[in-house]
């Protein structure tokens, strides 16, 4: 979803110009982002059609596609605000956490992000974000009409949508590096990021098989299938979704039955630590005692947030996953 700014604020032509130049530059490496990820589709654990790939402490509930921006200044913004977790570290990442001023109660990393506890994530007030008197506001989807509020204060604003696919996300982070004067830093991060990622994928160990994952949203046992941006991830790393029988309609977050979970047998089960429950809980369930990834003592519990952001950390999830694949792989 794409917003317009005030009339007498326009995009100049060097900012695209300069999009495009950081886009083709961080193009070199591509096995992290083959054509297969066009079409992945992002999560939000608000609820359970939503699911941990994209808020809970992440961007808060985000609905809007993913889209760029609304406006661009001719100088440089140096008072941003930042109401999405996922933006904040993008922000800090290529070099712009000097420019930012105030980020929502998500925005929980890096540390030093100037977190202020009454700007809220779901509901955040347009006079607590004019009165930090920004010059950019940074927000992943609009809670009613905060955008309009700020476009008729004349602040510019850019509106990111929860990514869909690892493109989207590279092309966000380079967005957000044309809007805030650093396409450098903003290349240098999408850079390291596909190469981490190409390094992560090219060390996968090799299978017979592919192991088979179950990645579960919450206890009513919603899950991502391949069709989701965390599915995307799993595809990269090739393992078999078990989610992917169920979403017939291709939503992505299908809801699977004990019976489909038990049959279909994981290897390998991920649950995040805001689920409510543990591993030992997922152990005891009955009838569980059959699975593999039970067996094998193969469940592992993650971060929600590396997990549901889809800034430069997702790294950090994958190399969690591909470990806890190389873990399986040893023991398996």
């Amino acid at each position: 979803m794409k917003r317009t700014q005030p009339s007498n604020r326009i995009r100049p032509l060097l900012a695209v110009f300069s999009l495009f130049v950081l886009l083709t530059a961080a193009c070199g490496s591509d096995a992290s982002a083959g054509s297969d990820t066009d079409e992945a589709k992002v999560s939000s654990t608000a609820d359970a059609a939503s699911t941990d790939d994209a808020a809970s402490t992440d961007d808060a509930a985000s609905t809007d596609d993913a889209a760029t921006t609304a406006t661009t200044t001719d100088a440089a913004p140096s008072r941003i605000v930042s109401l999405s977790a996922t933006s904040t570290e993008i922000l800090f990442a290529i070099g712009a956490g000097d420019q930012v001023v105030a980020v929502d109660s998500l925005s929980n990393y890096p540390p030093e992000a100037p977190l202020l506890a009454d700007l809220s994530a779901f509901e955040p007030s347009l006079e607590a974000i004019a009165a930090q008197e920004p010059d950019l506001v940074v927000m992943s989807y609009d809670p009613g009409e905060i955008v309009a509020g700020l476009e008729a204060l004349g602040i510019p604003v850019v509106l990111h949508g929860t990514a869909t696919s690892l493109d989207d996300a590279y092309a966000q982070i380079a967005d957000l590096g044309v809007e805030t004067g650093q396409v450098d830093g903003a290349a240098e991060v999408v850079a390291q990021m596909r190469a981490d990622i190409d390094e992560i994928v090219a060390a996968m160990p090799e299978r017979d098989t592919a192991l088979r994952i179950y990645h579960e949203v919450d206890d009513t046992f919603y899950s991502a299938s391949s069709n989701s941006f965390t599915g995307e991830l799993y595809t990269l790393l090739g393992l078999e979704n078990i989610a992917d029988g169920a979403d017939v309609d291709g939503f992505g977050y299908p809801q699977l039955s004990v019976e489909y979970v038990i049959e279909t047998d994981p290897q390998l089960i991920i649950i995040t630590d805001e689920v409510g429950y543990g591993v030992d809980d997922v152990v005891a369930r009955p009838g569980w005692e059959v699975i593999s990834a039970v067996q094998n003592g193969n469940i592992v519990q993650v971060d929600a947030d590396i997990a549901s952001r889809w800034g430069p950390r997702l790294v950090d999830y994958l190399r969690v996953v591909s470990d806890a694949v190389a873990a399986e792989t040893v023991s398996g």
